[in-house]
């Protein structure tokens, strides 16, 4: 018998977060104020969930303080891959793997890349999980450059 995998509490903060970057995305609101706008009522307010867990909403206010550089590191990283042609899912996952591995000391390099791996392949495309992993393991490689 496979033993299902067991979610963390992170693990679940992070999908939610994913959640609100997408609608951010599909919105036209992935900016410094649309995303804190978002943090801020999906705290609050859900359209058909509860509220997005506390790290949920430090993932998202993370992304909006940072956005500008995590985006030009996936930008500069992606090899041939604009932002604008990544599937949303795969970009809102990356955001937070690269905050999570440039921002976040509480997450080592190898969980936030695991993490993002194992959304995408739950939540996105078959190519996604080597992509997302390949993109994310070259940033933090580099991320003592990055920082």
């Amino acid at each position: 018998m496979t033993k299902k995998k067991q979610f963390t509490g992170r693990t679940k903060a992070r999908k939610r977060a994913v959640e609100v970057l997408f609608e951010a995305q599909i919105k036209g609101r992935d900016t410094y104020e649309g995303l804190m706008e978002l943090a801020s009522m999906r705290s609050h307010e859900a359209v058909a969930q509860t509220p997005i867990p506390a790290y949920a909403r430090t993932i998202v206010e993370g992304i909006a303080i940072h956005l500008d550089r995590i985006d030009s590191a996936l930008a500069n990283y992606s090899q041939g891959w604009d932002l604008d042609r990544m599937p949303g899912v795969d970009l809102a996952v990356l955001r937070i793997g690269v905050w999570e591995i440039l921002y976040n000391d509480e997450v080592d390099a190898p969980i936030a890349i695991d993490e993002a791996v194992t959304l995408v392949r739950a939540l996105s495309t078959d190519d996604s999980p080597n992509f997302v992993n390949g993109l994310l393991g070259r940033i933090a490689d580099l991320a003592d450059s990055l920082r």
